[in-house]
């Protein structure tokens, strides 16, 4: 009875430092990498209405051509901006696998009830990553069995109701562009966790080989840092080698997905369709759309695609789809691909009829 009073104990005492450990990486990581460049870029925002140039075109209304320079360009930059929050994003994936236990993780988020999506959304928001920067913590919990509609609610929350992002927003674009950010997010967010989770199935049942090794996972007795380098490892070789040849992809070809806007006033359907269907494929860095907007608005875009641009740029991407693609099923990625193109539509043409 001791001897198994003693180990109970141990297991305590073990738990406690990882999740000590755990907590210590998420906190310095986010501030380091979120928390604090964003307080001070929020006064930024404030005294100049500007966050920098637009990731797109950069001051003018024109992208690069269509080649290896602008996907080397565009990769530079985009990279410049997002290389920190990558790594949290790979570190945190690997942690949450080896350092939280799992039966609290699913406790909270491996059920399909609204209140799973709730869990899922609130935890995101101080996380403030991009799509991409999030996904390999998305694919971390879908490892840990996280229902299916949570793990997307946490995934498109992290973006889109990112605090920093909306006041960046309000004072760059106006505070009726950080309302209609926060109401379509919400709306976005939380359709797509509550309708997957009751309408669609989860992955497949695990094999025979499958669950063995899942099991064999479950009572691995290695090192703790042995356990969090292998992780480390299978992330970042299943997940960045993609995203990187993506993002090249994704930004030679910028100059089709948003082609040049004339001094004529660019609104209307097409436009509303046309961006929607853009902000849902192109890639951008936390924060991202606010100074393409506002670059494009200052050469003429309207408010309705503009609107459009607001929800879609941020949520989703060909790159962020790609780095979580073996996580989810086919039928559940192209549903939130599609979610997001009409919750993009619909801010779009309410900015139509004000």
């Amino acid at each position: 009875m001791s001897e198994l009073a003693n180990s109970l104990r141990q297991d305590k005492r073990r738990w406690v430092w990882r999740i000590s450990l755990f907590m210590l990486i998420l906190l310095f990581g986010e501030w380091y990498v979120k928390w604090n460049p964003y307080y001070h870029k929020a006064f930024l925002a404030a005294a100049k209405h500007s966050i920098g140039s637009s990731i797109v075109s950069g001051k003018g209304d024109i992208a690069p051509a269509v080649g290896f320079t602008a996907a080397w360009h565009y990769a530079v930059a985009y990279f410049g901006a997002v290389w920190q929050a990558v790594i949290l994003g790979v570190v945190v994936g690997a942690a949450v696998q080896v350092l939280i236990p799992k039966h609290w993780i699913l406790k909270l988020l491996g059920h399909r009830k609204p209140t799973s999506v709730l869990a899922a959304s609130a935890l995101a928001v101080p996380g403030m990553m991009c799509t991409c920067c999030s996904a390999p913590i998305v694919v971390g919990l879908r490892k840990q069995d996280v229902a299916t509609g949570s793990a997307l609610a946490f995934w498109l929350a992290n973006p889109v109701l990112n605090p920093a992002t909306i006041i960046f927003a309000g004072f760059v674009l106006g505070w009726n562009f950080a309302l209609i950010r926060i109401l379509f997010g919400l709306l976005l967010v939380f359709s797509v966790g509550f309708i997957v989770n009751q309408f669609f199935e989860d992955r497949e049942t695990p094999s025979g080989a499958k669950r063995a090794v899942e099991k064999a996972l479950e009572h691995d007795h290695r090192p703790v840092w042995l356990r969090f380098i292998t992780q480390l490892g299978r992330i970042s070789l299943t997940v960045l080698p993609v995203y990187v040849l993506l993002v090249l992809l994704v930004g030679a070809l910028r100059s089709w997905l948003f082609p040049a806007i004339d001094f004529t006033h660019a609104d209307g359907v097409m436009w509303i369709l046309g961006l929607a269907l853009a902000g849902t494929f192109f890639v951008i860095p936390t924060a991202g759309e606010v100074p393409i907007i506002q670059t494009m608005m200052h050469y003429g875009l309207g408010i309705g695609p503009a609107w459009a641009l607001l929800l879609t740029l941020p949520a989703v991407s060909a790159p962020s789809m790609a780095m979580v693609w073996r996580h989810f099923s086919k039928k559940v990625l192209v549903f939130t691909g599609i979610a997001t193109f009409i919750t993009g539509i619909l801010a779009g043409f309410l900015g139509l009829l004000l």
